[in-house]
């Protein structure tokens, strides 16, 4: 019976094995979508430990100050991560680490400003936080006219297949109602224009037709002529191309598998006859066994 239970474990194994093999479909950066629709819709992520050095936040420096936004946020990073800068603990701009470096356009908030970046990889696992530099910021522009404008989000990148639809929720604040809405999704398309009659959270739609890491740039403007600004990491799921990548944006493919339905199959198809050819071999056994 050792020698059936041996067998069916082999038969078990490279069922297994097989199946792994035929894992092929990539996904690209940030992808929190579905399966292309020739997978069955299982999915598996390869674990691993998050990033371990801290980006540096080079510019802007300890004690500027400014009088207008957005200003360049930038400075050393590792490679294909997702750099997200923080100002008083509030999410304001990504970009995707590319040559190891980063630089992105930031908005401030009115008064002193605590920044600070870090690296996050496919599967949001933070890096140690940058240096913090404070600066501050003042603007008779908006002063006369009324509250700052600002602009945040959940997420700072978020991928679709292509031919999807992807949903960004965007969050929006401070100044007068009504804001008008303008996105650049940095795949050379048309700028999504939307307006929004109260503060709060808006979604953002696009479908993207091709694979890629498309640099988002987002702008928002009040009533009284307020403008805010944000810079996310869009991805158009999918094996990258060098040309699909956008301006200042670098590819970065984690792999994510999914699992074809074929391979299940396949799986079964292998376990069974192991299972069979396993108890026919230790019924033999046996039988010979108690006949002497």
């Amino acid at each position: 019976m050792k020698r059936a239970y041996i067998n069916l474990l082999i038969g078990l194994v490279s069922a297994a094995v097989l199946t792994l093999s035929s894992l092929v479909n990539v996904y690209a950066l940030g992808s929190s979508q579905t399966p292309q629709s020739s997978a069955l819709g299982l999915e598996a992520t390869i674990p691993s430990t998050p990033p371990s050095v801290a980006p540096t936040l080079a510019t802007p420096t300890n004690g500027q100050s400014f009088s207008s936004i957005p200003v360049t946020a930038s400075g050393l990073c590792t490679t294909n991560l997702v750099v997200k800068v923080f100002d008083n603990n509030i999410f304001v701009g990504s970009a995707v680490c590319s040559g190891g470096s980063y630089s992105l356009k930031i908005d401030l908030f009115s008064g002193t400003n605590s920044i600070y970046a870090q690296d996050f990889d496919a599967l949001n696992q933070g890096s140690p936080k940058s240096n913090i530099v404070s600066v501050s910021y003042s603007s008779s522009s908006y002063t006369q006219a009324g509250a700052q404008v600002t602009l945040t989000s959940p997420y700072g990148e978020l991928g679709a297949n292509p031919g999807q639809q992807l949903s960004w929720p965007i969050i929006i604040g401070g100044g007068t109602p009504p804001y008008a809405i303008s996105v650049d999704w940095g795949d050379g398309t048309s700028s999504t224009l939307k307006s929004s009659s109260f503060a709060g959270t808006i979604n953002l739609t696009h479908t993207y037709s091709s694979s890629g890491v498309y640099k988002v740039s987002v702008t928002a403007t009040d009533n009284n002529g307020v403008t805010a600004f944000l810079q996310l990491v869009g991805v158009g799921n999918g094996q990258i191309m060098p040309s699909k990548v956008s301006a200042n944006q670098n590819a970065n493919t984690p792999t994510k598998y999914s699992l074809p339905w074929w391979s299940l199959l396949v799986a079964v198809g292998i376990t069974i006859p192991a299972f069979w050819l396993g108890s026919r071999h230790g019924r033999a056994v046996l039988i010979k066994k108690y006949s002497r």
